[in-house]
């Protein structure tokens, strides 16, 4: 299994593919005016605590108030309140919680107005960005992530991974953090610290305790509200999370981006360090890679699979509803029972694909092809956990029921993804799209005009939708070729997935737009 990460810059936003296998299992994106993202943590400033919902609106700086229920306090809230008045008036200069008298923890089911007040100073951390006409998610139960471990300030836990089987690593792990742990903080150790020298995660603790002392430094003269602890970017984040041995490849089309990308990497796993690769090809790195083409076929209301079958995908407000269909796959098939199981695992592990690369959350409930043997039913349940295994987003699964339907909940913290790929008929609604001959009228025109412009330029390249570049270079004597015999020069035409049915730019031989 290979793993590869494409990265694609722009002024506006970055875009993170992830492959496996060369197909397309994630898809991100990263734009610069999201001041929100999961993982921030926020001086935050108590608006209102609200009894009747046993919860508070902070304000965090977004135009709608953050929410935070009691639940997401965490016990020593009373601890940080304490901490944030010191750190403000500047009574405390020893930031690292060694000498740090702790409270008593908050009462599990106590109320609101007993813990919290109006125009209290908080420190809160994004744990759902906003959603719709939601404002974010927030908790005051922080969490510092790193590579192999996750800090969490005054507590003394030590936890681990439950997707660690062995009983032996766990305690091995378990014993190693308690003797580097820093006191007053809590630890977390993550599933790939399996395996780990001491020396490894030390390092990665050290990094986590440096990034909380930065932190409280800023306590003293911030403003409310501010941001006092920015999560990695997301690509370094990405690699925190789902980075292993199988990567084969990071590719990123930005210079800026690929050191940084090189740097951090550098520090997680130098001896994967000379996988990041600069992308400088004159393609455009997403279709370089067949990514444009994999978004067009994978978004949108129906979902191809392989041979004919199909998934159809519908949204409602309460939740996401998916119909497995089998297409003219039954046709081949021995009988219908072998063809529903053929159908129904080729569909779960494309529902898995689908649910991570939409980061689908809520209620999703699928509507598999019927089947009569339990056998066959518990063979689907097991096949569909086991392709949602890699899914970091928290989701459980519930089997078949009696009607043949499978409900999944999975974990929302971002806004969906969701990419427009039908185009609108460029003829006008209702009317039948004809050969392309008022645009290729409109190209020759333009084309005139820069060969007029550019007498000496013999570099004149055309990108073009994929559907009219078959136009203009297919049959005989193609439109190209009339180009060719009218001027006396050779015109590249170059498809582009990402292109719409209308559009179109001529480039020079340095991949600059003429027209």
């Amino acid at each position: 299994m290979n793993r590869e990460l494409i990265v694609r810059s722009s002024p506006e936003a970055v875009d993170f593919a992830l492959l496996k296998d060369g197909k397309l299992i994630e898809l991100h994106k990263d734009e610069d005016d999201n001041n929100f993202t999961v993982g921030d943590i926020f001086l935050a400033k108590i608006r209102k605590p609200v009894t009747g919902l046993n919860a508070a609106f902070v304000n965090v700086g977004y135009e709608k108030d953050a929410f935070l229920h009691y639940h997401d306090l965490g016990p020593q809230l009373a601890s940080m309140l304490k901490f944030i008045k010191k750190a403000r008036t500047g009574k405390v200069r020893d930031y690292s919680l060694k000498d740090f008298p702790f409270e008593k923890d908050i009462d599990k089911n106590g109320s609101i107005n007993e813990v919290i007040k109006a125009n209290q100073s908080l420190l809160v951390q994004i744990v759902k960005e906003p959603i719709s006409t939601k404002g974010p998610r927030i908790s005051s139960e922080l969490s510092l992530a790193g590579r192999y471990l996750v800090m969490v300030p005054f507590s003394d836990r030590v936890s681990v991974s439950q997707k660690i089987g062995s009983k032996e690593e766990k305690d091995r792990l378990i014993r190693l953090v308690k003797s580097i742990k820093p006191k007053g903080f809590g630890v977390i150790i993550r599933t790939v610290a399996e395996g780990k020298k001491v020396a490894e995660l030390d390092k990665d603790l050290q990094n986590l305790f440096s990034k909380w002392i930065t932190m409280c430094k800023k306590l003293h003269k911030a403003p409310h509200p501010s941001k006092v602890l920015v999560e990695l970017n997301r690509a370094s984040s990405i690699l925190r999370d789902v980075f292993n041995d199988s990567f084969t490849g990071i590719h990123v089309d930005d210079e800026t981006l690929y050191h940084q990308i090189k740097d951090y990497l550098h520090e997680i796993a130098p001896q994967k360090e000379s996988i990041v690769k600069h992308y400088s090809g004159s393609a455009p790195i997403f279709e370089k890679f067949g990514i444009e083409r994999q978004i067009k076929t994978s978004f949108g209301r129906t979902a191809s699979m392989s041979r004919g079958a199909y998934l159809v995908i519908e949204h409602t407000e309460a939740l996401h509803v998916i119909d497995v269909n089998s297409g003219n796959r039954s046709n081949k098939a021995k009988n219908q029972e072998d063809t529903a199981l053929e159908v129904n695992l080729l569909a779960a592990s494309e529902i898995a694909r689908q649910l991570r690369l939409r980061d689908m959350g809520g209620i999703i409930v699928v509507d598999f092809i019927d089947m009569t043997k339990g056998d066959h039913r518990r063979k689907l349940f097991d096949h569909l956990r086991e392709e949602m295994k890699d899914d970091r987003a928290k989701h459980k699964i519930l089997p078949p029921s009696k009607f043949g339907l499978v409900q999944i909940t999975r974990q929302r913290v971002r806004p969906e993804m969701n990419i427009k790929t039908s185009e609108e008929n460029p003829n006008g609604s209702g009317k039948e799209v004809e050969a392309p001959i008022v645009l290729v009228d409109k190209i020759n025109a333009d084309l005139e005009r820069i060969l007029k412009s550019n007498q000496k330029d013999n570099g004149i390249i055309l990108n073009i939708h994929p559907f009219i570049a078959a136009y203009l270079t297919q049959g005989y004597p193609s439109p190209r070729f009339k180009w060719f015999l009218e001027h006396k020069k050779w015109v590249k035409v170059q498809p582009r997935d990402a292109y719409t049915y209308l559009e179109y730019r001529f480039k020079n031989k340095d991949g600059k737009t003429i027209r």
